[in-house]
């Protein structure tokens, strides 16, 4: 079979997906993961099943229409972007004004802009805002020259990320004095029903703002080199998601790839953007932990069960991933695998072995 190179890989994709929402499902609210797990595909090196994987995706559940431009936005005027935020039926606006921002500077110049503007609502869509645009972002830098293909996808992420824009309760600041699985130790937990129902996760999260031990929570991190603290994140909430065998598979997983796709864009921005990353990174994840988990069970023992298991090779979980197929196994394994590498931790293969027992074939 002919090699096909990630660039090839990446654009045949997007041309393949062009023509899908920015949603699926039947309630209408989960994103498209299409761009994200082809994009993914071709960096783990398969690149000569990208565009059958790419057919295959398109057949497991429809996308919806995506909401046509009605009104234009100006990126100059406050008054005209702010009050689109979060409004799902303007994702059509955000994107006509994301592909007239990136027509008419660089791609770089408009991600410095509008990062910090956006930041604040990071839950977008579950977290699939930024790591939508991370993709994106990988798949630009690594072309000599981006094309319309990738610019376009590009402003596509940051619509949608615009569009689903989630602004959860509080400010979150890096004044405190834990690190980070001191912080999730010192975290209450709810008690309630296992495992926490979409609905239930919903109504949580509309009520953090009652949560004991929330706000606190937003202060407790201790400041430190962002890129150190992110591997922090990657690792404790590799360890969470092992943990809770009794939770839905598939939500926790995002507590990982948020800050692993964060990862990837912070290269790309000033550095006095890195810092609010990561406290927004910890908002998240306090919101996570709450929505999704009552307490916890197996999160002290993760590490130990981690060493003690026999896991496969990073070689190996990538091969079963694609062979696997979902979109969801595929990005962990690759997020859990670039982190690994980064700085080596057992939870890491830990992790991306029970998910992919945890959640369907494709």
């Amino acid at each position: 079979m002919t090699k096909v190179s990630y660039e090839d890989a990446v654009n045949d994709a997007l041309e393949r997906l062009d023509d899908l929402g920015y949603e699926r499902g039947a309630q209408g609210d989960l994103a498209n993961h299409g761009p994200m797990g082809a994009e993914t595909l071709a960096v783990l090196g398969h690149g000569d099943k990208v565009a059958g994987w790419v057919e295959g995706y398109r057949k497991v559940m429809p996308h919806h229409e995506p909401p046509a431009p009605r009104f234009a936005l100006d990126a100059a005027d406050e008054s005209s972007w702010r009050p689109a935020l979060g409004a799902f039926d303007r994702a059509g606006d955000w994107e006509q004004l994301f592909r007239r921002e990136l027509a008419e500077a660089p791609w770089r110049t408009v991600l410095a802009r509008w990062w910090p503007r956006l930041l604040p609502g990071l839950f977008a869509g579950l977290t699939h805002g930024p790591i939508r645009t991370a993709h994106a972002v990988r798949s630009i830098a690594a072309a000599p020259k981006p094309t319309p293909l990738q610019l376009t996808e590009l402003a596509r992420a940051l619509a949608y990320w615009a569009a689903r824009y989630t602004q959860l309760p509080g400010k979150p600041q890096l004044t405190g004095s834990y690190d980070v699985a001191a912080a999730v130790a010192a975290l209450p937990r709810l008690r309630g029903e296992v495992p926490v129902t979409p609905p239930v996760a919903r109504k949580r999260l509309e009520q953090l703002d009652r949560m004991p031990g929330y706000f606190t929570a937003l202060d407790s991190l201790a400041p430190d080199q962002a890129q150190w603290l992110l591997s922090e994140m990657t690792a404790e909430f590799a360890g969470v998601y092992l943990a809770h065998d009794e939770i839905f598979a598939v939500p926790m997983i995002h507590a990982v790839t948020a800050p692993a796709a964060v990862r990837l864009v912070l290269p790309h921005l000033p550095l006095e953007l890195h810092e609010p990353s990561i406290a927004a990174l910890w908002h998240v994840h306090t919101a996570f932990l709450l929505a999704f988990t009552r307490d916890r069970r197996g999160e002290q023992e993760a590490v130990q069960r981690a060493t003690e298991s026999d896991l496969p090779s990073f070689d190996e979980l990538s091969a079963r991933a694609v062979e696997h197929g979902d979109e969801h196994v595929i990005k962990f394994t690759e997020a859990c695998l670039r982190e690994h590498t980064l700085r080596p931790d057992r939870r890491f293969p830990a992790a991306a072995l029970a998910a992919q027992q945890r959640i369907d074939a494709r």
